[in-house]
């Protein structure tokens, strides 16, 4: 890819934002009150995080390679994919484009905040949390998942796409991830996706927001980054 390293920045900014947008957008049509999709449910949730990933990848991937989430670039490295001194970068990109994306799912539905008194209904809007509490468990399910991710994202590189197509299969992807892992955790797989919007609830002045969990978020964070890793290392085994 022939571009310099801040137009691959670039990529990955906007490329998370429009994820971030059109994710965190779906759980807000879902669960906030008074919107047309109110009470939407987690299929409305999973399929919209999946159109999500599409879309943030389509919009990216002429400007970067649109990882568009911290653990697959550190899978990506791992597996020699990308060089090693892209990965700071690039972290840091896709979390300031999740904080962005998150920004403007409240300025679209500040009068929906404005009626939900649910705290942790808002919350959810920006980050995840789990169903049932236990750090180990819940660390366990988003490593799971994330390792799924990052393997068959890997095992992509290996099969050949008609021109075009390889988005939607990833969001497919994640829509399979979200209905079979996902109910656990809210599966973040991507720590992105959930600091960036969760610095979002905390600095932004939303109606009726209760706490940030910050006790939670290293769950998110340490679990798709292992996950990550080890979907590389799996890959990297078998395809010797």
């Amino acid at each position: 890819m022939d571009t310099t390293l801040f137009q691959q920045l670039l990529g990955e900014f906007f490329g998370t934002m429009i994820l971030i947008l059109l994710g965190d957008g779906a759980v807000a049509a879902a669960v906030l009150k008074r919107t047309k999709s109110n009470n939407g449910g987690w299929l409305m949730i999973t399929i919209g995080w999946g159109l999500a990933v599409t879309i943030g990848i389509y919009a990216a991937s002429w400007l970067s390679p649109a990882h568009i989430n911290p653990a697959v670039t550190l899978g990506m490295a791992v597996a020699g994919k990308i060089g090693w001194n892209l990965v700071i970068p690039y972290i840091f990109a896709q979390v300031v484009g999740a904080f962005a994306g998150a920004v403007l799912v409240w300025l679209n539905y500040i009068p929906h905040f404005g009626a939900t008194d649910d705290e942790s209904a808002i919350l959810a809007v920006f980050s995840t949390g789990p169903a049932i509490k236990g750090s180990k468990w819940n660390l366990l399910s988003e490593t799971i998942a994330t390792t799924v991710l990052v393997f068959v994202l890997l095992a992509f590189t290996l099969g050949e796409f008609t021109e075009g197509v390889l988005p939607v299969v990833i969001g497919l992807l994640i829509v399979a991830i979200g209905i079979s892992l996902g109910g656990t955790t809210g599966y973040a797989i991507n720590p992105a996706r959930d600091l960036g919007p969760r610095i979002a609830h905390q600095l932004l002045p939303i109606a009726n927001k209760g706490s940030s969990e910050w006790e939670y978020s290293w769950i998110p964070i340490i679990g798709p980054f292992i996950g990550g890793t080890l979907g590389a290392l799996i890959f990297m085994a078998m395809n010797v």
